[in-house]
């Protein structure tokens, strides 16, 4: 029988993850299958692993990264137990019973996809978002070492809003990565409330959203002459060491 693997998450719609695998198993003429599992609530996850007697690994995604980990057995300590976040999910079966283990490919598909754009002056980031993802990014960016702060809608220990995105902190953070799910599309008209108009060419803007290719966050950088790259080398790099984690 057919190895079996999947997404968890809600609402998925169009899946980067599905489209990957399943061009990937017919190129390399895998005997493998690759599903969306789109839960409403994260206690479905017993039933979906129950039902699919050959499910291997398990993709996650928003918004279930840190909500999955009461489900699981073990974290890596080196990824997931880092960040206290996971997406991908290891199924060791025995029989009826089956162990699950968390991982986190989110670090590695982050910085070796912005490594090769980041210059001497990128010394601080702006992270848009406070979500699972955005703490891979936290401490992506300090291993690169760059000083980042996150930004949130509300005030939160440790994070600035939006309302105090001053001109000085503008000028000093020149990459901002943004990890809300702003500007996806269907919503393509969205982006965070940033001042765009304090962006210049030593800028950097890279958005973990890919679908649009540019989100109107990466247009509005461009517009100032901003450096911009959005989110599919990072996807396909995660993807990568997820299918590395299952077949190890």
């Amino acid at each position: 029988m057919k190895q079996q693997f999947g997404l968890i998450g809600y609402p998925l719609g169009h899946s980067f993850s599905m489209n990957y695998f399943t061009e990937r198993f017919a190129r390399e003429r895998c005997e493998a299958t690759y599903a969306n599992y789109e839960i409403a609530t994260i206690t479905e996850l017993p039933k979906v692993i129950q039902s699919q007697s050959m499910l291997k690994g398990l993709n996650v995604t928003i918004p279930y990264k840190e909500q999955v980990i009461p489900y699981l057995d073990t974290l890596d300590p080196a990824t997931a137990g880092r960040l206290h976040a996971v997406n991908v999910i290891k199924i060791i079966r025995d029989g009826d019973r089956y162990q699950l283990e968390g991982y986190n490919t989110d670090i590695i598909g982050f910085t070796e996809s912005i490594r090769p754009l980041l210059q001497p002056n990128h010394h601080k980031a702006l992270i848009l978002g406070t979500g699972g993802a955005s703490k891979a990014v936290f401490q992506g960016l300090k291993d690169l070492h760059i000083t980042p702060i996150r930004v949130s809608r509300k005030k939160k220990e440790g994070c600035l809003t939006y309302e105090e995105l001053t001109p000085e902190v503008m000028a000093t953070h020149t990459v901002i990565v943004n990890c809300t799910p702003l500007g996806t599309y269907p919503n393509i008209s969205h982006c965070a409330a940033i001042p765009y108009h304090h962006l210049t060419p030593n800028h950097l803007l890279y958005d973990l959203v890919y679908n649009p290719e540019e989100t109107l966050f990466l247009q509005k950088g461009k517009a100032q002459g901003a450096q911009t790259k959005n989110g599919l080398e990072m996807l396909r790099l995660q993807a990568e060491a997820s299918w590395t984690i299952w077949q190890k």
